[in-house]
């Protein structure tokens, strides 16, 4: 089969189109060929080597992989080949204690997809687990669906921790991206008023359409004396925020006394300055939502199928372009989320 292979780590050059054994499906698998791939800014720390754990040279790039049913392995029930299918963007051994628990997610076994040269998204054909993957509606495309495990679930389960109600003021922050853009709908499907946080001019409007109460045009990063004078002084309930280090100052100025932070992005490698007297002066929390279990993938997948989300995808590029994707991403040029296109 053809794929995008990085042989090792370094800039979008290092992707490079090749031919590789293709898979095929064991105990309890699915050999799905892939109609689409969402292009994660996770892909780039990948790519480069900034996230090298449990990365093995050489691999295939990409965790948001969705497609046909091509053939079905032993023991798998529920699945026809001809079915199109959406995955998780973590494989759980469905065993360990997390598991057991319903936090999936943070399987102590999971087996994350783009690490390896055996499953990656950026192909023509992967193997996955049939305990990872559902079944999509007839009237959702596998482009929508190809982000829903990663762009939009990461973002829900997020908010399922913040315990985002009706009511309260949500600062959403790298809003134009692939996380943001959802967020800011599933901040105002839970009711809240939200401010969106951009440094984009030309992704202020998109970011509108997306349901953001405010918009705020931060160049530089420095955003909170914007926020606080749009919440009257008080900050926010939550700040939903998709980009990490380089904003996190106004990050920790913008949330309210008793509010949440929750980190979605990390863009850079770089650590951040904390004293937690911040933390118990204001009595905030601070939590990290690493991805999305398959109840989470089940809920989403309903909320698109009932039109309350809708997933944004700005571009659609074939797959032999991801070292043009990961540009993209790079430099900022994308709104919503890229998806690779075998």
């Amino acid at each position: 089969m053809r794929a995008i292979l990085a042989n090792e780590f370094g800039g979008p050059d290092v992707l490079q189109f090749a031919t590789v054994p293709s898979p095929t499906p064991g105990m309890g698998e699915l050999l799905i060929q892939i109609e689409a791939c969402g292009v994660c800014f996770h892909d780039l720390l990948t790519r480069t080597g900034l996230l090298k754990r449990g990365v093995t040279l050489p691999f295939i790039p990409g965790h948001e992989p969705a497609g046909r049913v091509l053939a079905i392995g032993p023991a798998v029930e529920n699945f026809e080949v001809g079915q199109r299918v959406c995955c998780l963007p973590v494989e759980p051994c469905w065993r360990c204690h997390h598991c057991l628990s319903g936090q999936d997610h943070l399987c102590a076994n999971g087996n994350p997809l783009g690490h390896s040269w055996k499953a990656g998204g950026y192909a023509e054909l992967i193997v996955m687990k049939a305990t990872s993957c559902l079944k999509l509606p007839d009237d959702i495309s596998s482009t929508d669906a190809a982000i829903l495990g990663c762009a939009v679930g990461a973002v829900y389960r997020g908010y399922r921790l913040a315990e985002v109600r009706m009511g309260q003021i949500v600062v959403v922050t790298g809003a134009g991206g692939g996380t943001g853009l959802h967020s800011v709908q599933l901040a105002k499907i839970a009711g809240a008023h939200v401010v969106a946080v951009t440094s984009s001019e030309a992704k202020v409007e998109p970011i509108r359409r997306a349901g953001a109460d405010e918009v705020v045009l931060a160049p530089n990063g420095h955003f909170h004396p914007e926020v606080l004078r749009l919440t009257a002084r008080q900050g926010a309930d939550v700040v939903m925020d998709n980009v990490g280090s380089p904003i996190w100052p106004s990050v920790l100025r913008s949330v309210a006394p008793g509010g949440c932070i929750v980190f979605v992005g990390q863009v850079s490698g770089e650590p951040i300055a904390l004293n937690p007297g911040s933390l118990v002066h204001k009595n905030i929390r601070v939590i990290g939502t690493k991805g999305a279990t398959l109840q989470d993938l089940r809920e989403v997948l309903q909320l698109v199928a009932t039109a309350k989300l809708h997933p944004i995808v700005s571009r659609e590029l074939p797959l032999a372009e991801a070292a043009q994707a990961h540009r993209l991403l790079e430099d900022r040029q994308t709104i919503g989320r890229i998806v690779l296109v075998p």
